[in-house]
């Protein structure tokens, strides 16, 4: 047999590794031998190298949005493509990708308007399942679902080439950018980069404010500065986050629970840095239901945009009409709204040219069969982004 031929039969074999599996609502992740099978048309097989941890992956773990399980956790990674189905597009054996749970065809009703990046051909899928229908990953028998698009806790997983970004050669080969980081760019980082750019648009000289100083938020900062905001205030209950925050370009820092005393509201704390005014733009980062209306009370009257980016398993939220009335508006963002295709071939290039400091995320890193250790990581003050070893 040629080695193309023994290259060629050994990618069209299911392959036996570990993942991190979750059985059942709200249970510890457990490190499984699970089987992978092959890729079909249009996907690949991927081999991990790192990923990392992101609160909405605790949030699937409870069941939300939907309870689906067993579940393999994870979508922020970065591996190499191991092999490729019929009909694989641009990608290769051998390229560096991430994965990502938004797509652009650039064909459809939405792709081709400006206006969202939510698209349709390709859509948000919280099926769990390839866009087939079916899953490429078993385990004691059982069919095991993934993360949106993919499921990065595992040594080998099997994408829809839609969901999936190419890595440029010359980023790693030129050593320009540690391969570790580009797990950051899966979701929390690059969801608050984009907001400000993306879906607030922000003009230059804008006051902002951020709700939040975790991944998201520390995105959200450096995505307001990158468009020149002149004024950013963080809001966060951890003093720690104000060195973080000043290193993305946050200019004031709040801690709401040095206020307590003075009975004063989120709003009103960014109000009072404001003279009464509140900020042209507010990103919400924590998936707190009540921040997500004072996000929009921080606001200016008549003109003010609150964008939600946070997520939680609230599903309902008040909010004050009146506010509304006034002028004010109040938006939802998914991945900040960046699209793969034409947005991210711009933010490789800022961490090619190191206008990104990537490197201030990375506090902890862990072996994937330490994983629940990466989970109690989290409660520490002094942690913001957990890198896990695949």
């Amino acid at each position: 047999m040629s080695e193309t031929e023994s290259s060629c039969s050994s990618h069209s074999q299911v392959i036996t590794c570990k993942a991190v599996v979750c059985w059942g609502i709200g249970e510890a992740g457990k490190v499984e031998e699970i089987q992978v099978e092959p890729p079909k048309a249009s996907e690949v097989r991927v081999k991990m190298l790192y990923a990392s941890l992101c609160h909405t992956d605790i949030l699937i773990s409870k069941g939300h949005p939907i309870p689906l399980f067993p579940r393999v956790l994870g979508h922020e990674g970065v591996g190499v493509v191991e092999s490729i189905g019929e009909e694989g597009g641009d990608i290769e054996e051998g390229d560096m990708v991430i994965p990502t749970f938004v797509s652009e065809c650039q064909e459809c009703e939405n792709c081709v308007s400006g206006k969202t990046n939510m698209c349709l051909k390709y859509p948000l899928s919280f099926t769990g399942l390839m866009p087939d229908g079916t899953s490429r990953m078993s385990a004691k028998g059982q069919k095991l679902y993934h993360v949106f698009s993919c499921s990065t806790w595992s040594e080998y997983m099997v994408v829809n080439v839609n969901y999936l970004v190419k890595l440029p050669p010359n980023m790693i080969t030129s050593g320009s950018f540690p391969l570790p980081h580009a797990s950051f760019l899966s979701c929390g980082f690059s969801t608050g980069f984009g907001a400000p750019w993306k879906e607030a648009k922000l003009e230059k000289g804008s006051t902002v404010a951020v709700i939040g100083l975790g991944a998201v938020g520390l995105g959200a900062v450096e995505g307001a500065r990158v468009q020149g905001a002149a004024r950013i205030i963080g809001i966060d209950k951890n003093d720690k986050k104000r060195e973080k925050g000043k290193a993305f370009g946050m200019t004031d820092f709040v801690n709401p629970d040095h206020h307590h005393h003075h009975h004063k509201s989120v709003s009103q704390l960014i109000k009072d840095l404001t003279a009464g005014m509140g900020v042209d733009y507010c990103f919400e980062c924590t998936g707190f239901a009540p921040f997500i209306n004072e996000a929009l009370e921080a606001t200016k009257l008549g003109k003010g945009t609150a964008i939600v980016i946070g997520t939680s398993n609230i599903t309902s939220v008040q909010i004050n009409s009146l506010s509304l009335l006034c002028g004010r508006t109040l938006k939802g963002s998914m991945f900040g709204g960046l699209k793969t295709k034409t947005d991210f071939p711009l933010i490789i290039q800022k961490c090619m040219n190191k206008d990104m400091q990537l490197d201030q995320l990375l506090t902890h890193q862990v072996p994937l069969v330490d994983i629940n250790q990466a989970l109690e990581l989290l409660k520490h003050t002094d942690c913001v982004k957990v890198l896990i070893k695949i």
